[in-house]
């Protein structure tokens, strides 16, 4: 397709031309989809700099103004959502399905994100519960928190880098936005509309490179916030690069789907396989831990694996295709390196089909195995039988991730207790761990991350509480 932005890097309050830049690849076929710009830690001091240059400007926006560009850049995305959606594919490997939805989400999330600027408010304070407060006003506002670096992942390029942008313009806060190596062209674009919509150039701007661009961006002391999205070991090294900077961290998962003996096994069925291979696997709260009371162990494991046979294997660019190959050939030799490894039954799957991993359904992988206990990022579901309902509470909690985690059961008892027991950011009944709405409060607990994402918990973590104290 046709580039639609200018050539270089939006820094500043124009685009800057890069002396390198690097291929981005179609993982489908491995041919070359752009020469990508590459930035330097050089571009991104300017980045830098520019930024906090434009941060009082910025924060003193009218509400008015934030809520325009935001909307301004939902219209322009979805005039071009078929062209973004092609794009997409191209630079993800994605199938097409996933890439329109990543599409839907990213203008839920705009919009989102222009609601809740006429949300940002603060309230009052009884100041006179001591009797120094007597005839003292008081009232607290909320402030931008100032420049924002928000570093995303590959597998969902356009949405993640919604999630760090659309809530800091909401807030009042110039963001820099550092997009995967891999992924970087629907982010430029989406960048570009945004700087179209009548914001001041510099409040958003992008800076593509390697760990060194990004530990520039993460370790200056003037910035007020990083937001990050990626996996546990790279989020926990900014975390310490950061420090004492705010860190935001949206962080891996093995996602847990439990069945209860009580469950439709016929909709628990269709939910792995749907909320299992979905981005091919490439997805934080994709289904990769499955655990089944072991009166149903045996028919729930035939029910799915008759259902991943259908699973359509192929060209992302097809409509029906739903698994395509990973991101690059080293992410597909490790995940088959880690069902080699697992010691597993392989009930399906395990298999190259062309570039890609068959749509694969592994039963007793064991504790310890990596396949079970890491983020295996890839078209791999894991079903183990569990004596009871507590013993697969226990086996969800027992992992250092939890983002989110699901129960099928037909008892309401046993979803409350889900609820209760399951340590994770967020709990799923009778629906895949994949679900979320983007304007749902989102992140995980233990090594899965910290903070909140979603538009208005977002702009919550964005921003600062000012407290006025007024003596008449």
């Amino acid at each position: 397709m046709k580039q639609e932005w200018p050539g270089g890097l939006p820094i500043g309050g124009g685009w800057a031309e890069t002396a390198d830049t690097s291929p981005v690849i179609f993982p489908y076929d491995g041919s070359e989809v752009a020469a990508a710009p590459l930035g330097t830690p050089e571009l991104a001091a300017r980045a830098l700099d520019a930024a906090l240059g434009v941060a009082p400007a910025m924060a003193a926006l009218p509400s008015h103004a934030r809520r325009a560009a935001l909307i301004g850049a939902r219209d322009a995305l979805r005039d071009r959502r078929d062209d973004f959606e092609r794009l997409l594919v191209l630079e993800t490997g994605k199938p097409l399905v996933d890439c329109r939805v990543e599409v839907d989400r990213t203008l839920v999330t705009l919009e989102s994100a222009a609601e809740e600027v006429a949300r940002l408010h603060g309230e009052t304070v009884p100041l006179d519960l001591l009797p120094s407060g007597e005839g003292l006003i008081g009232f607290w506002t909320r402030r931008p928190i100032g420049v924002v670096v928000g570093i995303t992942g590959f597998n969902y390029p356009l949405l993640l880098a919604a999630h760090k942008i659309a809530p800091a313009v909401a807030a009042g806060c110039p963001v820099i936005v550092k997009p995967a190596p891999a992924t970087p062209l629907a982010t430029l674009w989406l960048v570009h509309l945004l700087r179209e919509s009548g914001l001041p150039p510099e409040a958003v701007q992008l800076v593509t490179g390697d760990v060194e661009v990004g530990k520039r961006l993460v370790e200056d002391r003037r910035i007020g916030a990083v937001s990050f999205t990626g996996s546990a070991a790279a989020g926990h090294a900014i975390a310490r690069a950061a420090a004492p900077t705010k860190v935001l961290l949206e962080l891996g998962s093995n996602a847990a789907l439990v069945v209860a003996a009580d469950a439709d096994l016929e909709a628990a069925a269709d939910a792995v396989v749907r909320g299992g291979y979905y981005a091919s696997g490439q997805a934080c709260i994709s289904v990769q831990r499955v655990l089944v009371e072991a009166a149903a162990a045996q028919a729930f494991t035939a029910l799915v694996a008759a259902r991943v046979k259908g699973v359509e294997v192929g060209d992302p660019r097809l409509p029906g295709t739903r698994v395509a190959p990973l991101i690059d050939p080293a992410a597909t030799d490790r995940v088959l390196g880690w069902i080699a490894a697992s010691g597993a039954e392989v009930v399906t799957g395990g298999h190259r089909e062309g570039r890609s991993i068959a749509p694969t359904v592994l039963s007793g992988v064991p504790d310890g195995a990596a396949a079970w206990d890491e983020e295996i990022f890839g078209p791999v579901v894991c079903v183990r039988s569990v004596p009871s309902l507590d013993a697969a509470f226990d086996a969800v909690n027992a992992s250092r991730y939890g983002l989110h985690a699901a129960v099928y059961t037909r008892s309401l008892a046993t979803a409350f207790a889900a609820i209760e027991r399951i340590e994770a950011g967020g709990v799923v009944v009778n629906e895949v761990p994949g679900f979320r709405a983007d304007n749902m409060p989102y992140g995980g607990v233990k090594d899965s991350g910290a903070g909140r994402e979603g538009p208005r918990f977002a702009i919550e973590e964005l921003t600062v509480t000012r407290m006025a104290i007024i003596r008449p």
